[in-house]
């Protein structure tokens, strides 16, 4: 049988450190900047936010740091705030809304893996039992076989 790892990641874990990734990107920080912000939050050090981030989060998300950096690099003047020495960069409403139907699509498939998940494993019972069944049928078989002579 296997059990979940007591320092395992979960779902909830890997949205906040990929959002906080792509935030990160988005307004022009560093990666490690981000690890490091995530890592406070959920009391796991920054090199284990930047080895998920690296090892699992990067490859599901790669359309969404794309698409953060284009979002960085061209940004017009006029949507650049700057309150006390900070530049807060205000995304495109188009980019927004792709950006929300992207993520929106990645938790479908989630759900969807899931769903075929626990259908997996319910298949995998159900042949268990049929196998146990078919033994208990050849075994009733063979004493009847006996009986009969």
């Amino acid at each position: 049988m296997q059990g979940n790892r007591q320092d395992a990641w979960t779902n909830d874990e890997d949205i906040l450190l990929a959002e906080t990734v792509l935030r990160y990107i988005r307004e022009g920080q560093t990666q490690l900047e981000a690890f490091k912000e995530v890592g406070g939050r959920l009391s796991r050090t920054s090199a284990a936010c930047g080895f998920r981030w690296n090892a699992t989060l990067r490859k599901q998300y790669e359309e969404a740091i794309q698409l953060a950096k284009r979002n960085r690099k061209k940004l017009p003047l006029s949507t650049t705030d700057t309150i006390e020495n900070k530049t807060i960069e205000q995304p495109n409403i188009h980019d927004v809304i792709e950006t929300l139907e992207r993520l929106q699509s990645f938790y479908q498939q989630i759900d969807h893996r899931e769903e075929l998940r626990s259908v997996l494993d319910e298949n995998k019972r159900i042949k268990q039992e049929l196998q146990n069944y078919r033994e208990f049928a050849q075994t009733v078989h063979q004493a009847l076989e006996k009986l009969s002579h």
